[in-house]
């Protein structure tokens, strides 16, 4: 594994993919302002067209409603290096969720409507990329069989938000956390496993078992290193746990096999105007800047850049360019990746 410093960028024409849902949202905001728009993979999409090159190609892969196939792609439309292909309505199925947040960071939340899943045969004609951003938000839209088969059959980077498989509907659409117990069998088809502290706590529980009320608590910082190896010893080559406001938490394994943990500190913006989809932004960040750099910790600077930048405004609008982006990151961190 390489884990450069950033110097030498990556300048070959790239294809990134992008697996998950574009769902409606109706979002009331912790200011009492509501409003409806598309969101999740539509995120992760326009921040990594910002990113990538006019000669690069990003591919949603995604299942969503006859009546919303045209209005999103009106929307992606503008931007010049998205292929529109993939968005697809055959099965009209895709998500409908309902979004109340208390503060920036506490939401409640409905889904009255659900993506037919990404199946296999779904990613057939994207296997050539060069990275694979999954960013689910329920744990059936990006099975496990279809990470299989991205392992098994592509070549690009494998990107995978643990918010899909941490997150199931209960009767009544009402979205909670669940435990993610199968998690062993999933993470060795993950190259770069994303979640923050509550979806952590969902997925670690060592045996022989623990106290009971702890099981699916947000995790305690000081058992993230042992997640993180858990993981790193079952074929993941980096996990990054965020933060919230203290940024992020990123581990990987070093040339001579010990683990290194770097905590990359928050971007800070002047004001906090929405921070739905910034996960879904983080997660472009991460994908972009571990393809350019090949390097972990640039992969995590990038992530909270472009978290950052979705928090500041509320359209797709927001994005800053790869230049505009690396200024940024220099600006908040002296220099790109690993020092």
């Amino acid at each position: 594994m390489s884990t450069t410093n950033g110097s030498t960028p990556t300048n070959a024409p790239r294809k990134v993919a992008v697996l998950g849902p574009i769902p409606r949202d109706h979002v009331t905001t912790h200011r009492g302002e509501v409003f409806d728009k598309y969101g999740c993979a539509l995120y992760t999409t326009a921040a990594l067209s910002a990113l990538l090159g006019p000669d690069d190609v990003v591919v949603p892969v995604v299942h969503v409603r006859e009546r919303d196939e045209q209005p999103i792609k009106e929307l992606l439309d503008g931007f010049g290096n998205v292929d529109l292909s993939l968005i697809r309505s055959h099965t009209d199925r895709g998500d409908e969720i309902d979004l109340t947040y208390e503060d920036q960071n506490v939401r409640h939340e409905l889904q009255s409507g659900f993506m037919h899943p990404i199946a296999p045969d779904d990613v057939d004609p994207v296997l050539d990329a060069d990275a694979f951003v999954c960013v689910p938000i329920t744990d059936y839209e990006v099975p496990s069989a279809t990470l299989a088969h991205l392992r098994a059959h592509g070549r690009g980077t494998i990107l995978f938000d643990g918010h899909g498989p941490t997150v199931s509907l209960s009767p009544g659409g009402i979205r909670v956390h669940r435990l993610w117990i199968d998690r062993d069998s999933w993470l060795p088809n993950i190259d770069i496993l994303k979640m923050n502290l509550e979806e952590a706590g969902c997925s670690w529980f060592p045996p022989p078992g623990g106290d009971p009320a702890a099981i699916g608590a947000p995790l305690d910082r000081a058992l993230i290193p042992q997640f993180a190896e858990h993981c790193l010893d079952r074929g993941v080559r980096a996990v990054c746990v965020t933060l919230d406001e203290e940024g992020c938490a990123t581990y990987f394994r070093d040339a001579d096999g010990a683990l290194q943990e770097h905590l990359v500190p928050q971007i800070r913006i002047p004001e906090v105007v929405d921070t739905t989809g910034c996960g879904d932004s983080f997660a472009a960040g991460m994908a972009f800047g571990h393809l350019q750099f090949d390097d972990f910790v640039a992969a995590a600077q990038y992530g909270n850049a472009m978290g950052a930048q979705r928090a500041s405004g509320s359209g797709l609008g927001v994005y800053l360019d790869y230049a505009g982006t690396t200024d940024q990151v220099r600006s908040a961190y002296g220099s790109v990746g690993a020092s």
